[in-house]
């Protein structure tokens, strides 16, 4: 079994899509070690603000297999195809780590950059992997959460009823 860390965003209808990613990934994976779920404004585009929240779990699943699952979620969720990157979406399920893996292949690409570039990203996965070393930069992930400039970030914790806390 191989640890891994998926990042979850949502802004359209977000907690009924994130509650239904949730619920199919712990069928499939569990058990899920969820982070706090953060709402915050878009990135590249004026809209809804999304709520993010990063997930860990163990798998059996090569990363190419998990992450083509994991595209397989989000096409039920958000059936009308591609989304462009900087656009609304139901959800966005993202591979973040695959233990400490540093792979690009068939568009997958492990450890993924937003890890050190977005707040909404790095301070869930601090949350969930806070004491694992990211694998190129050689941090802890609680550290590089720790150098990040949060001086105009905006997150704002959620509460989802689909998550006990």
């Amino acid at each position: 079994m191989t640890w891994v860390c998926v990042g979850i965003g949502s802004n359209i209808d977000p907690e009924r899509n994130i509650c239904a990613a949730l619920a199919e990934l712990g069928r499939r994976f569990d058990p899920l070690r969820i982070s706090t779920v953060y709402a915050n404004p878009p990135v590249g585009f004026v809209g809804d603000d999304f709520l993010n929240l990063v997930i860990r779990f163990d798998t059996d699943l090569p990363p190419l297999l998990l992450a083509a699952a994991l595209r397989e979620i989000e096409s039920r969720q958000q059936p009308s195809g591609k989304v462009a990157r900087f656009a609304p979406r139901a959800l966005d399920l993202d591979l973040l780590l695959y233990a400490n893996t540093v792979l690009t292949a068939d568009g997958i690409r492990v450890p993924r950059r937003d890890i050190t570039r977005y707040a909404f990203v790095l301070r869930p996965l601090a949350e969930v992997a806070g004491d694992c070393v990211h694998p190129v930069l050689g941090v802890t992930f609680a550290d590089l959460w720790a150098q990040f400039d949060q001086s105009h970030e905006r997150l704002q914790p959620v509460v989802l009823p689909c998550i006990a806390r």
